[in-house]
């Protein structure tokens, strides 16, 4: 995407710690096993505001904050905190919702097995336009499928 290397170090640092908020949901919650209560998921949908509060209150981090803010926000509206849609949401939010995404369905959690690769990246692709920036979506499933998959 042409980035210069500061704002490479901006989304590598993001990536790290887009769900440091985490830190404050209660442990149970991370790793139930069966669907969250309303009371669960409200108390998760938490961690973003949580995390830019952490971020912004430290001047290491405060170039951040705004995306750890956004990073489940949608580009149809649809997400939280803000619902924010489109160019509303910065960048750096959209590309970590991509990856978050491919990571989370690419990965075992309690409640499910990991999807194989090519089935994430299919969904990515279907949901451009609707969760995910189309161009950033489909240009994330281009280079996923340019390259070949990291040693397991």
């Amino acid at each position: 995407m042409g980035f210069p290397e500061s704002k490479m170090d901006e989304l590598e640092l993001l990536a790290m710690l887009h769900d440091i908020g985490k830190i404050n949901v209660d442990q149970d919650i991370l790793t139930k096993e069966g669907p969250l209560t309303e009371d669960e998921w409200r108390e998760l949908k938490k961690h973003p505001e949580v995390g830019y509060r952490i971020a912004n209150a430290n001047p290491e981090l405060r170039h951040i904050a705004e995306g750890i803010l956004c990073h489940h926000e949608r580009w149809d509206g649809t997400g939280y905190l803000q619902g924010l849609a489109g160019e509303q949401i910065p960048l750096m939010a959209r590309i970590i919702t991509i990856t978050d995404s491919y990571d989370a369905m690419t990965q075992d959690r309690v409640y499910r097995k990991a999807m194989p690769r090519e089935k994430a990246l299919a969904e990515i692709a279907r949901n451009a336009g609707g969760q995910f920036d189309p161009h950033l979506a489909t240009t994330f499933v281009r280079i996923m499928r340019e390259t070949e998959p990291l040693p397991q």
